[in-house]
């Protein structure tokens, strides 16, 4: 479960929110919405540690996420408004790497079956300084396919994506909810998948 007490974030001299209480437990979907400035992507960067809060605490399991350090690292996956890949570098050599900096053993054939599965067909050992901005996009988001990890927190993951690659980033995102993980989003597109039942949180109000 992932716990948020009383969390206050400034940019500046600027509080973006304040006494910001929520928690997500195991099979849950939460689209956090808001007006552009008001502070979506610093609430999901402090949910990965990135953005220190002027107050508050969260909790992953009962324990502060400070304290938990690394071992919290492994249970994340975040998805930021870059694609965190190697342009000198593969497909395969990125998600390779990707697999291993999270603690996640992952064979070859895995990594091919991934990228395969998002769309890269054919592409997976160019540089990825060769693909399209949408294909960098599904290089980045085969990670999903891969990890192990129990949170996602996904801060635009659709954009650049054509609308095959939206359904399916749809359906991991799902599935992963589905079999007991937990996964915060931001999003300006609508999809079905923030349509439906889901938690929502609106930032600015």
């Amino acid at each position: 479960m992932l716990e948020v007490n009383q969390l206050e974030c400034r940019r500046g001299d600027r509080r973006l929110f304040t006494e910001l209480d929520f928690s997500l437990s195991s099979g849950t979907l939460m689209h956090v919405r808001g007006r552009n400035g008001s502070g979506k992507t610093t609430l999901l960067r402090t949910l990965c540690g990135l953005f220190t809060p002027e107050r508050g605490e969260i909790r992953w399991n009962g324990e502060s996420i400070r304290e938990l350090g690394e071992e919290y690292r492994r249970d994340l996956l975040y998805f930021g408004h870059t694609n965190g890949i190697k342009g000198e570098l593969t497909g395969l050599e990125n998600l390779s790497i990707a697999a291993t900096l999270d603690g996640d053993r992952v064979e070859e054939t895995a990594i091919w079956d991934a990228l395969k599965r998002i769309g890269l067909a054919g592409f997976e050992d160019l540089p990825t300084r060769m693909l399209s901005q949408g294909q960098k996009k599904r290089v980045a988001l085969a990670r999903l396919i891969l990890t192990r990890a129990r949170l996602w927190i996904l801060d635009e993951p659709f954009t650049a994506l054509d609308v095959d690659a939206v359904a399916l980033l749809q359906t991991l995102i799902a599935d992963h909810v589905a079999t007991g993980g937990i996964a915060a989003l931001t999003t300006h597109q609508e999809v079905p998948l923030t349509s439906g039942q889901i938690e929502q949180l609106n930032l600015g109000n």
